[in-house]
């Protein structure tokens, strides 16, 4: 009834799927913590333009699927612009967009959330506003927003799976050619759903020990 010898034999070739699915989603992470950080400070400028942009961004991101952003990325940005964009571009620009319209919403409530008389400190101080963000307010609204950013990275992490639609060679990707070719579903889909526990398990853990980490440097 079960096959599991097949997706042990196969199992290498299922891990390889591991690097892509890690490298899609780190790069994602990256890209999109700088995308949301810049959307936080303009959503709290002074500046109505800023926040009129940031808004309407965190408003299409948020407000469309994912998937739809990814194959409008893959499948019309080269009709619109006649360059022919890779599979590995278009995903790790359409999860960054995507990240950086959700993050941008986190981290503006962590900055929000500080103390204001640290913002009145640093002004008595003379501090400029770009040292003061960087160095005063930045710091402490991460350590607050720690978990939500680290629940968020990890939906980007299982959110990764779709890029097997524009063909990436991914966990999902590889676990439907093995089924494919071996005529079974079961073992592979499932191998791979241990995979993805096993990785949110350790991206958790990490970021607990982490949040630890900085909570004993205050």
């Amino acid at each position: 009834m079960f096959h599991f010898s097949i997706v042990i034999d196969s199992f290498p070739y299922i891990l390889e799927g591991t690097l892509v699915t890690l490298k899609y989603t780190l790069l994602s992470i990256f890209f999109g913590f700088m995308i949301g950080s810049i959307l936080a400070l303009m959503k709290l400028s002074s500046y109505k333009a800023f926040r009129i942009f940031s808004n309407f961004y965190t408003s299409i991101f948020r407000g469309t699927p994912l998937l739809v952003q990814l194959s409008l990325i893959y499948f019309a940005l080269p009709q619109l612009t006649g360059y022919r964009i890779t599979a590995f571009e278009a995903g790790v620009l359409a999860f960054s967009l995507n990240s950086g319209a959700y993050v941008s919403e986190i981290i503006r409530a962590g900055i929000q959330a500080v103390d204001k008389g640290q913002f009145e400190a640093a002004a008595a101080l003379g501090i400029p506003q770009h040292i003061m963000m960087r160095d005063i307010i930045f710091p402490q609204a991460i350590k607050n927003i720690l978990p939500a950013l680290v629940n968020e990275f990890v939906n980007l992490l299982k959110e990764s799976a779709i890029i097997s639609m524009i063909g990436e060679a991914d966990l999902l990707r590889r676990a439907t050619i093995i089924a494919a070719e071996k005529y079974i579903y079961f073992e592979p889909l499932l191998a791979v759903g241990l995979i993805y526990y096993i990785l949110v398990i350790l991206f958790s853990k990490f970021a607990t020990l982490l949040e630890k980490r900085l909570n004993k440097s205050d």
